[in-house]
């Protein structure tokens, strides 16, 4: 392999490392005071406009988890769906809610600019909340419960979602100074810019689960008193958030719509590989895109060679999908888990989703204020690709111990593995209450799942707040809206491979369920490790 390959194929600037800040306000700045870089660096603070962002996004995320948490369980007894269809319609719903996301990144991008994107999709989502709440009514469930249902979760909920979400996390990070800059009290400090990008993003996924710690500690306990109350606490949360998030409309940096980004992403990718013969010797392919000499492209140099950075980058993406796949699990499966497992009255089958957020509420500060500082003053540096193998080997471990507590489910008595029969007595037949006619509990506590939910809620802090900070950095300025849709629907193809194994989510067969989730996940972070380990050498 010759040199220009090589560092091609490294998505390598001539520096050696990966380019990840493209604005030439830093590069500027960094080339005039060379001292910088041998200054102590550190995260600035967070404007007040991203505060607001982020306050939004926590009223979001309340409205999303307090109502999707109930979904499994609402179908289950009051729509009367079996589990395996249940799940399946859970796992649509998130795959809508994520692949919107590029459609939500086209809107901005060529007609509104993040702020009017994500105020307007948030009257869809609000729309979406208030047409749940009263199709749950009980006068009301008999006629319009399932359609009602339906058409709030497929045609509003999730286009609402996928707009906001495609933008609302770069919209906070753009709220940061675009460069490295002395700190104004302190000498021989410098306010880094990689490493605020890198604290908002902590703090936005950490604002992603307070607003699921509250709604996944409330909705389950009112759904005694009612569904439509349970589903229309999400909606007044979620209205006080618009207001929120309105009222700082004058503080926000909006980035003004530069036309379809998403469209001439793809259209240059596609010139690059057709014209992938004329490119230089050793070089990548997405090289065949760059103009000619007297040819007139939509495109310049620039754009191309922050595609190709952005393309490599891309390629960490792709272990994701099986990850979500894997975590989407708390919204069903392990709800179909608890709800055969002996619990206290007053905790739900979907009670422990709270565990979860309270894992990462706690431990985003410990690393952010403690931990990754004593770490960087040590001159050891978590990089990215560290941080999110880290997060898959958790998770691959939390799956090992889902499948063992599935199997002992299915050995504890009465019900056993939910067929109607007993394994140590085969003439004997137990009746197990079918969808809505109450419930078959083993005689295994709930509380066996606590170790499941805190193990998912470590490996989010490293791999999906890892990949939110990873995709935003790993693109030029004008890329980034199109590389965090990217990142987000990801999370729609792990929703879709999970629509698929629902066709299997149904008892006896939970335990190689999880048991070949979790070989596929090991398998994956192997390999994974393998090809993207050493690129935290380049990382800037």
């Amino acid at each position: 392999m010759d040199q220009k390959r090589e560092v091609s194929d490294q998505s390598l600037s001539e520096e050696g490392k990966i380019d990840f800040d493209h604005s030439p306000e830093k590069s500027k700045e960094v080339h005039d005071d060379n001292d910088l870089k041998a200054n102590i660096q550190v995260a600035g603070p967070i404007p007040l406009a991203a505060w607001l962002i982020i306050v939004t996004e926590l009223c979001e995320r309340f409205a999303y988890y307090g109502a999707s948490m109930l979904f499994q369980r609402y179908m289950l007894e009051k729509l009367l769906i079996a589990k395996g269809k249940a799940t399946a319609i859970n796992r649509g719903f998130q795959f809508m809610s994520y692949i919107t996301t590029i459609f939500g990144a086209v809107v901005a991008d060529k007609w509104l600019g993040k702020f009017k994107t994500v105020l307007i999709f948030a009257i869809v989502y609000t729309l979406g909340l208030v047409l749940l709440t009263v199709s749950a009514i009980p006068k009301l469930a008999p006629d319009m419960g399932y359609a009602g249902f339906m058409v709030s979760l497929y045609c509003l909920l999730s286009w609402g979602t996928g707009g906001i979400k495609s933008n609302v996390s770069t919209f906070a990070a753009e709220q940061i100074p675009d460069r490295d800059y002395a700190h104004p009290t302190k000498t021989g400090v410098t306010i880094n810019h990689a490493i605020s990008v890198e604290r908002i993003f902590r703090y936005f996924y950490m604002a992603i689960n307070v607003g699921g710690l509250l709604g996944q500690g409330i909705t389950p306990n009112v759904t005694d008193k009612g569904w439509d109350l349970a589903f229309m606490i999400p909606a007044i949360v979620f209205v006080v958030g618009i207001i929120v998030f309105a009222a700082g409309k004058n503080k926000y940096y909006d980035r003004p719509p530069n036309g379809t980004i998403l469209g001439k992403t793809f259209r240059c990718v596609y010139y690059g590989f057709r014209h992938r013969s004329e490119r230089p010797a050793g070089t990548h392919w997405i090289q065949g895109a760059q103009p000619i000499e007297g040819q007139t492209l939509e495109w310049d140099h620039k754009f191309v060679n922050d595609l190709e950075v952005t393309y490599h980058a891309c390629k960490v993406f792709m272990v994701y999908p099986l990850y979500w796949a894997l975590y989407n699990n708390m919204s069903d499966n392990f709800v179909n888990m608890g709800i055969n497992m002996r619990r206290p009255h007053w905790i739900k089958p979907e009670s422990l989703s709270f565990v979860n957020s309270l894992v990462i509420v706690i431990f985003i500060p410990i690393l952010d204020m403690l931990v990754f500082p004593l770490l960087r003053r040590a001159g050891y540096r978590l990089g990215p690709v560290t941080r999110i193998i880290i997060g898959f080997c958790i998770v691959s471990f939390c799956f090992i111990y889902v499948t063992v507590l599935q199997h002992f489910l299915y050995k504890t008595g009465p019900y056993y593995d939910f067929t109607g029969k007993d394994p140590n007595d085969p003439n004997h037949h137990i009746d197990v209450p079918k969808a809505g006619e109450g419930e078959a509990i083993n005689d295994l506590t709930i509380w066996a799942q606590l170790p499941a939910y805190l193990l998912i809620g470590i490996s989010e802090i490293f791999s999906s707040a890892t990949g939110l900070e990873f995709a935003f950095k790993s693109a030029a300025a004008e890329l980034k809206s199109v590389v965090m849709s990217l990142f987000l629907a990801t999370n729609a193809f792990g929703s879709l491979i999970g629509m698929i194994l629902a066709i299997w989510s149904n008892d006896p067969n939970f335990v190689y369920l999880y048991a070949a989730q979790a070989v596929a996940m090991i398998i994956m972070t192997a390999l994974f490790a393998w090809r993207f380990a050493k690129l935290d050498d380049y990382v800037d």
